[in-house]
């Protein structure tokens, strides 16, 4: 397995697993499938914003998962903060892609000088707390009823970790 940021081959593969996770899922909590179109505009305003899309691909560049991250929240006072997201496809769940992709993850936003880094995690979605716990995310709370999927409320819970230990933002 490697670890890269994603390109136009790349696409495809992100596009399955995303709406493998839209169709049968609870992590993500959109209803509609997307085509390849709109994750290639996803990945370029990444790229854009200067945030990278991170694949785990195996020897034939087929793709087994991904993650990246984006702004918490639009103001500005949010701007050491960012929100990630990580997907593995549902063939290859359990084999360590997740921890690999994260671990790349954390060390990219660092890179950059971000300061937190926030996961909104599904609250019943034990997999994902347990990586993010495995990790170093601590708990720091619990929405109940905010969403909806599959005809039942779902609560949400906020995980994050603190990238560096400055004890004033700076900038």
């Amino acid at each position: 397995m490697d670890i890269r940021d994603a390109g136009p081959e790349d696409i495809d593969g992100i596009t399955a697993i995303y709406n493998d996770a839209v169709l049968n899922t609870t992590a993500i909590w959109n209803d509609t499938v997307v085509d390849a179109a709109n994750r290639t505009a996803w990945r370029a305003d990444r790229q854009k914003a200067g945030y990278p899309v991170l694949v785990a691909v195996d020897d034939q560049q087929a793709v087994l998962g991904y993650a990246s991250f984006g702004d918490w929240r639009a103001f500005d006072g949010y701007r050491h903060t960012v929100e990630h997201s990580v997907y593995v496809r549902n063939d290859q769940r359990g084999r360590g892609i997740g921890v690999a992709l994260m671990e790349a993850l954390i060390g990219r936003a660092r890179a950059i000088g971000k300061h937190v880094m926030v996961a909104g995690i599904e609250a019943n979605n034990a997999g994902s707390i347990a990586l993010h716990e495995k990790l170093g995310f601590e708990h720091v709370g619990h929405m109940k009823e905010v969403g909806v999927k599959f005809g039942a409320w779902l609560d949400l819970a906020f995980m994050q970790i603190r990238l560096d230990a400055r004890a004033a933002p700076g900038g």
